[in-house]
């Protein structure tokens, strides 16, 4: 039995679109900032009686397409690990999952990380952002703490995350509606590769963006990080809505929350809006501005001012309560 722990992403150059949906490679490289927040924990307990993966989820048995992707990522951990031993799966989600706030990353991290562990496969950070990166392409990054750049790569071997340099920085969390979003990332990033006219200008894009970033982070230029941040993520929803049909995934409040994120930096508070595939909004802030931007933004709904975080970790090992010795 191995329980481990990781906590969402939000990236500051986003990633959308795979060009090899089987070993889920991304069309082009990405940059984020894990959270201190949201947690995801989750415990993979072998039990070779089992004739199939059980997966329950918040407390409840799971039976729909999230047990399906669990018991596939569990597949292809037998694969490389050599041990045919189904498995236990409990799993517990501090933010809501499915709502654009990257509960997947955090839940594939969690999983790759105590699955490798209670299946004996590598452990460092580079083989478990590889494994997380089957279960979804963003749970690469959330093995790794504060900014991860992950890297497209020209194959399995050198697609993973690995940690960047970057200045201090805070994230405040508006969140407007917890629901589940009717259309799933996965199924709107590939609806935008294959429908979108622009969805090639939208990669080139991307690469571009991804470079400046690194040279912005690597120089401590937060001005620059969070216009990149911002620009990108609005470049992001616009070619999801040229999709056919048409996919939203922000609201009337998400616009109205980007418009005084705009109205904050008129007074001079650096803030920059950014949203994942969710109608949720995160504003990157300097330190010393996050709670002054949380105070202003609470109008419109929950806000979390939350920080840098950990990378999945492993915190238990061992057999479960009242196994026999």
């Amino acid at each position: 039995m191995s329980t481990a722990r990781a906590f969402p992403n939000l990236a500051l150059v986003k990633y959308w679109g795979k060009r090899d949906e089987v070993l889920m490679l991304p069309a082009a490289g990405s940059l984020s900032l894990t959270l201190d927040t949201f947690e995801t924990r989750t415990t993979v307990t072998l039990d070779p009686s089992l004739r199939q993966d059980a997966f329950e989820l918040d407390g409840a048995e799971n039976t729909g397409d999230a047990r399906d992707r669990v018991r596939a990522f569990l597949d292809l951990v037998r694969e490389r690990s050599g041990n045919a031993s189904h498995a236990h799966v409990t799993s517990t989600n501090e933010a809501p999952t499915g709502a654009g706030l990257a509960s997947s990353a955090s839940g594939f991290a969690a999983l790759a990380t105590a699955a490798a562990a209670a299946y004996g496969l590598p452990s460092d950070a580079a083989a478990r952002s590889r494994l997380a990166r089957r279960g979804s392409g963003s749970a690469a990054r959330s093995i790794i703490p504060g900014v991860a750049i992950w890297h497209a790569g020209d194959g399995d071997e050198t697609s993973f995350a690995e940690p960047i340099a970057a200045p201090e920085m805070r994230m405040v969390i508006v969140i407007l509606d917890g629901t589940k979003k009717a259309v799933s990332s996965r199924d709107a990033m590939r609806l935008t590769a294959l429908t979108s006219p622009f969805y090639d200008g939208w990669i080139r894009a991307t690469e571009a963006s991804l470079e400046s970033m690194v040279s912005a982070c690597r120089a401590g230029d937060f001005t620059r990080i969070g216009r990149i941040t911002e620009s990108h993520a609005l470049r992001m929803h616009a070619v999801i809505a040229s999709t056919d049909p048409p996919i939203r995934y922000l609201s009337p409040a998400s616009v109205a929350v980007f418009d005084a994120v705009g109205a904050l930096r008129s007074e001079g508070i650096e803030a920059y809006a950014t949203a994942d595939a969710g109608p949720n909004i995160a504003v990157l802030t300097r330190p010393e501005d996050s709670a002054t931007v949380a105070t202003r933004l609470s109008v419109f709904g929950r806000v979390h001012d939350v920080g840098p975080g950990p990378g999945a970790e492993l915190v238990d090992t061992g057999e479960p309560p009242g196994a026999p010795r």
